[in-house]
């Protein structure tokens, strides 16, 4: 056998050991208690959704009382009463909502923006396991003014996404009492399996931000976002959607100082081959008006991770999220066209996408192809074994990878995450990686310890599809997190953490170590102090010796509405610095938002010059919830870049049915400056 398999399967059998030692440890634990039930009352007419629960209809829906707090009070009945009510037609499901509060006038509703974190407001929420798999779930959560946020949560509870877009409405009124809620969420943007009787697991829930809490209707929750610990909503008489596709077409005009105008068209289409299995196609997609990178200050010698946010990627990504980071979207430039496949049949959830760049003149890329494969398969009640290959074709040459991951929960505290891939592409020896970790938590503690490594030569594959920042290492990480509610004097929580990680290349050789302590305070007039430090030695060309102190100070960061300043100082690589990043959003106006970003960085020397300013300005006025308008502006002083953004929408078929208006000057890629002169963008897409 050659050593290069050799290594493999001494990998993958202490990837399998550990797993299975798990298996047989967990064995005796305590099992869940049995879960809460609702029913939801058949109608035979849509429901005006205006946040008055007024037709008789609602009246004949049971009660949903008795929510149990999450925070800060855990496990104690709720402070306020909530009644939540469920009603189910044949082509949308209803959720009322009555929520009591001793001072109406105090009612907290402030943000207008689609996705907007709604858990800063007073706002109300539900999430559908809608194949009862006790792992994922579509989120919908909504405030007074009618803001809409959704979502997907997946690996019950491990991974968040706000970035899927249902087609629901939503409408809320203050009354005497408090405030009431409507949402109706139309069947087909869910995925399920049609048929009689059908159950779905469901979990209710409410922010009462003016005291932190939180409330849900399941009763006693690790989290939010943990789909096995979900009440059960029985007997759904669910039918098939009659519409098998939706087509998108969209047509964008481009003026550019200097240039001569440009038209594009293009298209995004979906097909259902049924209710619980579809397919996207999207050619020429625009990329052009998507809010450029914001930029950052990287003080590690390591790429930055980027944000996606172009819509074709997002949809559905959360499927590919890992530890180790096998496929990473932004290695995708701008594309021809692709196709995207997800699903779920059978305990098998399944999804892949495939695209073909545009060739890039200006910095010799080719045009390629990318290519990734994911499958999961549910295994105990509520944990999964994942696969996952990614491939990078190009000029005729492959790179990639692929490797196997598993989420396991054996009780509602006890979690094992781990992975094993395989790089491959131009090196094809020590291009393999895995990890394992072990994690206990509760909603006010954690506690993890994970061993990972990574072979010499993986991240030279894998880097052409994924996220890897650092090979060639064998790494122990641990961390420490714990929560304290106080509620005495000034006090209302203290959390602390702590995170321990050490690292030697494969030759045995130190690499590195670093110590992170950390201590939040947050006070009962709503200012949180928060201090962190670290220490960390790094080898590389020698030997360095890096250090970190930041001070925070923030005021009402529990809300949207709120401001925050930092001072860091320390020793980076031989130089020393110091970094001040504030952050400040307020509403001048309940449609009128203003956020404002500010980093200063100081190095002493500074030969390369990097010390500089960066201002991020953004401000949005919402008309209405599908007519709004948005300007982002950013200067980063050591390139020179001045970036501006504005942009006008009006969503006539929302979510994807809009005419938009753009300018921008100035934008590039992150890090760059930007060389774009005045460019006018005009885009109009339909839904058919």
């Amino acid at each position: 056998m050659s050593r290069k398999r050799l290594r493999i399967v001494r990998a993958g059998t202490l990837f399998a050991a550990a797993v299975i030692a798990l298996f047989v440890l967990s064995s005796g634990l305590p099992g869940q208690s049995v879960p809460k039930q609702a029913r939801a009352v058949k109608i035979d007419r849509p429901i005006l959704v205006d946040g008055r629960l007024d037709e008789p209809e609602w009246a004949a829906a049971p009660d949903l009382t008795d929510f149990v707090q999450y925070q800060p009070e855990r496990g104690a009945p709720a402070s306020v009463r909530t009644i939540a009510k469920i009603l189910l037609e044949k082509d949308r499901i209803y959720f009322g909502f009555l929520c009591y509060d001793p001072e109406p006038a105090k009612v907290i509703a402030r943000l207008t923006k689609r996705d907007s974190d709604l858990t800063a407001d007073d706002s109300v929420g539900i999430v559908l396991d809608t194949f009862a798999d006790r792992r994922n779930g579509y989120l919908f959560l909504t405030n007074l003014l009618g803001t809409q946020q959704d979502g997907r949560t997946v690996d019950d509870g491990l991974t968040q996404d706000t970035t899927w877009d249902g087609t629901w409405t939503s409408a809320a009124v203050r009354t005497d009492f408090g405030w009431s809620a409507e949402i109706a969420i139309e069947l087909s943007s869910l995925k399920f399996v049609p048929g009689k009787d059908m159950t779905w697991g469901l979990n209710i829930g409410r922010c009462f931000p003016r005291v932190l809490e939180f409330s849900f209707w399941p009763g006693f929750l690790e989290s939010p976002y943990k789909v096995s610990q979900y009440g059960i909503l029985l007997g759904l008489d669910l039918e098939a959607s009659k519409k098998q596709y939706q087509v998108i077409p969209h047509v964008l005009s481009k003026l550019e100082e200097g240039k001569a105008a440009e038209f594009e068209a293009g298209l995004d289409a979906r097909y259902a081959f049924s209710q619980a299995v579809s397919a996207n196609l999207t050619v020429n997609p625009d990329f052009a008006t998507v809010e450029a990178d914001q930029e950052q200050i990287n003080l590690t010698r390591f790429e930055l991770n980027l944000q996606e946010k172009r819509n074709f990627f997002l949809e559905g990504s959360e499927i590919y999220n890992q530890r180790i980071n096998l496929f990473y979207s932004r290695r995708i430039g701008d594309i021809y066209g692709g196709v995207k496949l997800y699903g779920k049949s059978g305990g098998y959830e399944f999804s892949g996408l495939s695209a073909q760049t545009k060739s890039v003149e200006a910095n010799g890329e080719e045009s390629a192809n990318f290519t990734v494969f994911r499958l999961k398969n549910d295994v105990m009640s509520s944990s999964s074994l994942g696969f996952l290959a990614a491939n990078k074709l190009v000029g005729g040459r492959n790179k990639g990878t692929a490797g196997f991951d598993t989420s396991l929960n054996f009780t509602d505290n006890f979690k094992f995450t781990g992975q094993l891939a395989l790089s491959y592409g131009d090196r094809n020896r020590d291009n393999l990686a895995f990890f394992l970790r072990p994690a206990y938590e509760t909603s006010t503690f954690h506690i993890h310890l994970r061993y990972s490594q990574l072979g010499a030569n993986f991240g030279d594959n894998a880097n052409a599809v994924g996220f890897v920042s650092d090979d060639n290492r064998r790494e122990l990480d641990s961390a420490l997190e714990k929560t304290f509610f106080i509620k005495k004097g000034g006090l209302e929580r203290i959390a602390y953490e702590s995170n321990y990680n050490i690292s030697w290349g494969m030759n045995g050789v130190l690499r590195s170590w670093q110590v992170d302590q950390g201590l939040n305070v947050d006070l009962r007039n709503k200012f949180s102090i928060e201090v962190q430090h670290s220490e960390e030695y790094k080898l590389y060309e020698k030997e360095f010796r890096n250090r970190q102190t930041e001070l925070n100070l923030g005021y009402n960061t529990r809300e949207w509405q709120s401001a925050e300043i930092a001072w860091s100082f320390g020793r980076n690589y031989d130089l020393d610095f110091h970094l001040v990043e504030g952050r400040l959003n307020y509403k001048l106006t309940p449609e009128f938002s203003l956020e404002y970003g500010l980093t200063r960085l100081i190095l002493d020397p500074d030969p390369e010059k990097e010390s500089t300013w960066i201002h991020v300005f953004r401000a949005t006025n919402y008309f209405g919830k599908d007519l709004f308008l948005k300007v982002f502006y950013q200067v980063h002083t050591a390139i020179d870049k001045r970036n501006v953004q504005v942009l006008f929408v009006y969503r006539f078929q929302p979510p994807f049915g809009l005419v938009q208006i753009a300018y921008q000057k100035g934008t590039a890629r992150f890090g760059e400056r930007g060389r774009q002169g005045h460019t006018l963008f005009f885009k109009v897409a339909f839904v058919f």
